[in-house]
């Protein structure tokens, strides 16, 4: 009797989770705040463009008022009108008010659920969740918005059906029991303020160049002159034309300190822009190892919950810059089917030391190159055609620049002939230089590959994982002896160009028989 009485609430239980439910009421709120926004542009529009009086200010007002009360009027409809469903095999989302749509995804498609906060949403403690199933349009659906804790407890439902386990004491929102709590995980790799800081300066950036003149189409409204009065500059010029000449009787001194002054303000204001824009996007950067996989937090405006697991990495990046690198600071990413943030990676550690990296690479099931690691060059006639291909252009440009000059203005023949011969031996040498660094080896776990001169670059592959292996000629690979080997890698490209053939071949051999050798409905997908 006990048993059949538990039978019936469970069943009711599961029942009621497969109804059709609205996201958290609060997602109206949000929807009114971001109407208030869209409302100031057109507001402003209407009060500068009847005249700045008095009536002018009012018909902004109103013009404000409307737009924010429509836009929270459809903040309301599209919220109701917006429902989910939880099923047994899969979730599903229908929207619209005169045109119903409803889009579905298995869980057993589903490769990560992750949580993102904007500022607005965060304010009101509400989460949006994405769910991606890798086939590269970046998230497949998502749910605006859940409060944090059904956030959380969707995404642990998600995992719990993903995976097959039975769903009886797994409920979202509101039902009689709720998900297990994640464990605090193992941190491996932090970044406090001192470290984003240092970051910042490396992210030298002049958006704010771009926002500035982005915002002179829109100067007009504001100014009382016509900003793209040509008399008008015309005007300003000469009345300038004192100055220049005072400054010009200053004498070199002066206008050297003048452009460095002028340099070292467009230095501050890039390096003030990139160190906003670092702590913006990795405020309380924090990547930990759960039981789940790696789970990486982020973010001082948009906050971002990402769990990845560990078998569903398919390779690593290691990156640099062209200054950071002599540094020793690097980057780590992880080659998967989900999407970050419309990028392909996912990234781990942004800013980090090789000592810091070689941890977090070790726990995905993957190693660094060490000194044992047999490495190859890519084939001697590669680099001989790389630097012929690199400097021809420059070669024809010279030869044409010598053949028009010696009709019409021999007295700028050595010039004009001798900028691109320059720039056509320096790219000789860049290329040259590349392919000393243009290596790869081959173990018996792993695939590894470098290239880069200034800012070197490496990818590794577990063999194991890999889907495919190509090998790729074209005319003058085929004729010269070399190819381009080409490996199939879920969510990401690996390709090494001017592989020796024979080497190619017997690289594509091992891969395939690691591939071949296992059976991958075993492989462990917890």
């Amino acid at each position: 009797m006990n048993d059949s009485s538990e039978e019936v609430s469970v069943r009711a239980a599961v029942e009621k989770q497969s109804e059709p439910r609205n996201t958290a009421p609060l997602s109206v709120l949000v929807g009114a705040v971001a109407g208030l926004q869209n409302a100031i542009f057109p507001a402003l529009a209407a009060a500068f463009g009847t005249g700045i009086g008095g009536i002018g200010i009012f018909i902004g007002l109103g013009v404000g008022a409307a737009v924010a009360l429509l836009s929270a009027a459809i903040s309301y409809i599209t919220w109701k009108r917006l429902t989910y469903t939880i099923g047994v095999q899969d979730i599903r989302v229908e929207s619209g008010l005169l045109s119903r749509s409803a889009r579905s995804v298995p869980f057993e498609r589903i490769q990560d659920v992750s949580l993102e906060q904007k500022l607005v949403p965060r304010l009101f403690g509400l989460v949006a969740v994405k769910f991606e199933t890798g086939a590269g349009g970046g998230e497949d659906l998502s749910l605006s918005y859940l409060t944090e804790d059904d956030g959380e407890k969707m995404r642990q439902l998600v995992r719990e059906r993903r995976d097959g386990q039975e769903t009886q004491n797994t409920t979202v929102a509101g039902d009689t029991a709720a998900a297990a709590p994640e464990k605090k995980g193992e941190p491996l790799f932090t970044m406090g303020p001192g470290r984003l800081f240092s970051f910042g300066l490396f992210e030298f950036s002049l958006a704010v160049f771009a926002v500035l003149a982005g915002l002179t189409q829109y100067a007009d409204s504001f100014l009382d002159f016509e900003i793209w009065d040509a008399d008008l500059w015309q005007g300003l010029i000469e009345d300038g034309e004192g100055q220049i000449s005072q400054i010009n009787e200053a004498g070199s001194t002066v206008q050297i300190l003048g452009a460095l002054g002028g340099l070292f303000a467009v230095f501050i204001i890039g390096s003030l822009t990139g160190i906003v824009r670092v702590f913006a996007r990795e405020w309380g950067f924090l990547l930990e190892q759960t039981a789940r996989g790696f789970r990486r937090r982020r973010g001082l405006f948009t906050k971002t919950d990402v769990v990845m697991p560990v078998h569903r990495v398919q390779g690593v990046k290691v990156g640099t810059g062209l200054i950071r690198y002599r540094f020793g600071w690097h980057d780590l990413r992880f080659v998967s089917l989900a999407q970050d943030m419309g990028a392909s990676n996912h990234v781990v550690a942004p800013f980090a030391k090789m000592q810091e990296i070689a941890p977090i690479v070790e726990a995905a099931g993957f190693h660094l190159p060490n000194e044992s690691s047999d490495w190859h060059r890519a084939s001697g006639r590669y680099m001989i055609d790389t630097v012929i291909w690199g400097s021809i252009l420059y070669l024809a440009a010279a030869a044409a620049a010598w053949t028009a000059t010696s009709i019409y203005t021999p007295e700028w023949r050595d010039l004009a002939t001798g900028v691109p011969l320059v720039f056509a031996g320096l790219a000789a040498i860049v290329n040259a230089l590349a392919w000393q660094y243009q290596r790869h080896a081959l173990d018996a776990d792993q695939i590894m590959a470098t290239k880069g001169v200034l800012s070197p670059r490496s990818q590794i592959a577990t063999r194991m994982k890999l889907h495919s292996a190509e090998i790729s000629q074209g005319p003058i690979s085929r004729l010269r002896g070399y190819a381009t080997l080409h490996l199939g890698q879920a969510g990401g490209t690996f390709s090494i160009p001017g592989v020796p053939i024979e080497r190619a071949r017997e690289v594509r051999r091992q891969v395939l028989e690691t591939v071949a050798a296992k059976d991958f409905s075993q492989l462990e997908t917890a």
